[in-house]
């Protein structure tokens, strides 16, 4: 299983195991999740077209700024909507 790595400056990272992958995105709804950083949103421009391709309900949501954590209310708002989620980084 790969590792799952944390960006942030803790000292001692949390060890966090990766959940499982579900075997298909049929009925599920997908969160791609744009942290604002530059050119993320042409990506998952890319990313909802592919998706919605192939008939999955994707949906947009975007951190206020890439400089700090989400909000709590976007947290809860996503994790109430979504099954599955996408965040997108680029520069």
């Amino acid at each position: 299983m790969p590792a799952l790595l944390d960006p942030t400056s803790e000292l001692l990272p949390a060890q966090r195991e990766a959940l499982p992958r579900p075997p298909s995105l049929s009925d599920k709804r997908v969160a791609l999740l744009d942290i604002s950083k530059p050119r993320g949103d042409v990506f998952l421009d890319h990313l909802e077209a592919k998706l919605g391709d192939i008939g999955v309900d994707a949906r947009r949501y975007s951190k206020p700024t890439f400089t700090r954590v989400a909000p709590v209310d976007l947290k809860h708002k996503i994790a109430s909507e979504c099954d599955i989620v996408i965040e997108a980084l680029a520069d």
